[in-house]
C-alpha cells in the first residue's frame, strides 16, 4: 500500500475510533469483566489496526474486528502474564475464550446502556456515578470532566478509581437490572444521560460550542431506554433531549458564535429528521404533557411555548396539540 493510501487508512482508523470507541469498550468489558483489562484491550485493538489495515485493508465490519482483536489480546496478556499458578491462568483464559461474544446488532440489551447501568449503581456515589458515566461512556478525559464541574483533574481520577475498585471488589453485575429493579435504578440514570446530553449541548471545553456526538449518543441511550421502559419520565427525557438538539444547528452562527434564542431563525431548525414524523412528535408531546399534568405550568412550559411557536405554521400540528393539551387539563 502506498504512502497516499496508508494515510487514508490511518484516517479511517481515527474516524472509527471517534465513532465505535466507546461501543467497542462497553463489549470488552463485558466479555472481559475488568474495566482496566477492558481499556487495555481496547489500546491493542486499534494498535493493531493502525498496523494491519493499513496492509491488509480496512475489515467490512470494523466494529467486529476490533473486539474480536482486543479480545484475544487480552487473552494473550493473562498468558504472558501468569506467574507461579500456571492453573490459575489457564482457567483464566478459558473463561476469557468459552465466553460467547454477542456484539453484533443492535439490541435493547445494548452493552452501552448496561454499561451506564453498571456506571449508575447505587453502590457508586452520585459524583462517582457521572464521572463513570462521561469517562467510560462517553470517552470524555479527565480533564474535561474536571472542568466541567470544576475540580481539580487529580481529585476526579482517583475519584474514577476508587469508583472502578467498587465496582469490581464489590463485584456489581454489568447488566440491565430487571423490570422489577428498574423503577428504583432508573432516577440516576435519566439524570446521568440528561449531563451527558447538556455536555453535548453546551460543551465545558474545546473549540466548538456543542459536541454533536455527545448529544447524539445521549438520545440514541435514551431512545434505548424507551424501548426498555416505556414509562412517561424515560419518554419525557427523549422529547425534551429531542426538543433541544432540533435547535442546535441554529444556535451558532457561521462564524461560530452563540445565537441567543431570541434570534433564533425559525428556517434553520431541524425537527424534523430528529422527530422523524408528526406521529411521533405527537407520542413525546403526550409523554411530555404527561409528566405535567399534575401542574399548573401547562401553559407557561417553555417546551410547550416552544412548541406552540412551531405550530404557527402548521395547522395540522397546532389542532392536534390543542387536542392532546385539553385531553390533560
Amino acid at each position: 500500500m502506498n504512502g497516499d493510501a496508508g494515510q487514508d487508512v490511518r484516517e479511517l482508523v481515527d474516524a472509527v475510533y471517534r465513532a465505535e470507541s466507546r461501543r467497542v469498550l462497553a463489549t470488552l468489558i463485558r466479555l472481559l469483566g475488568d474495566f482496566d483489562r477492558a481499556e487495555e484491550a481496547l489500546h491493542d485493538a486499534f494498535r493493531a489496526a493502525l498496523e494491519q489495515w493499513p496492509r491488509d485493508g480496512m475489515p467490512s465490519n470494523p466494529r467486529t474486528w476490533l473486539v474480536s482483536a482486543g479480545r484475544f489480546k487480552a487473552i494473550d496478556a493473562i498468558r504472558r502474564r501468569a506467574r507461579a499458578d500456571a492453573r490459575s491462568a489457564s482457567e483464566q483464559v478459558d473463561s476469557l475464550v468459552d465466553d460467547v461474544p454477542a456484539w453484533e446488532g443492535e439490541t435493547v440489551e445494548d452493552d452501552r446502556l448496561r454499561l451506564v447501568f453498571t456506571c449508575c449503581h447505587p453502590a457508586l456515589s452520585s459524583d462517582a456515578q457521572v464521572a463513570m458515566t462521561l469517562r467510560e461512556v462517553c470517552g470524555l478525559t479527565t480533564e474535561q470532566i474536571a472542568h466541567a464541574y470544576l475540580t481539580p483533574a487529580p481529585s476526579l481520577a482517583q475519584r474514577i478509581v476508587r469508583a472502578k475498585a467498587k465496582i469490581r471488589d464489590a463485584r456489581i453485575p454489568y447488566q440491565v437490572p430487571t423490570h422489577a429493579e428498574l423503577p428504583e435504578r432508573l432516577e440516576a440514570v435519566l439524570r446521568v444521560i440528561y449531563l451527558v446530553f447538556n455536555e453535548g449541548y453546551a460543551a465545558s471545553s474545546g473549540a466548538s460550542l456543542t459536541r454533536p456526538d455527545l448529544s447524539a449518543e445521549a438520545i440514541r441511550l435514551g431512545r434505548l431506554l424507551v424501548e426498555l421502559l416505556p414509562e412517561p419520565e424515560v419518554s419525557g427525557l427523549l422529547a425534551l433531549m429531542l426538543l433541544q438538539e432540533s435547535r442546535r444547528e441554529a444556535r451558532t452562527s457561521v462564524d461560530g458564535n452563540l445565537i441567543l434564542l431570541v434570534q433564533l431563525a425559525s428556517c434553520l431548525d431541524g425537527d424534523a429528521h430528529l422527530v422523524g414524523s408528526f406521529s411521533a412528535a405527537d407520542i413525546l408531546m403526550t409523554s411530555v404533557l404527561r409528566l405535567l399534568r399534575h401542574t399548573d405550568l401547562l401553559d407557561e412550559h417553555p417546551v410547550l411555548v416552544a412548541y406552540k411557536e412551531r405550530c404557527e405554521a402548521r395547522p395540522a400540528f397546532a389542532k392536534a396539540l390543542a387536542g392532546q393539551m385539553a385531553a390533560f387539563r
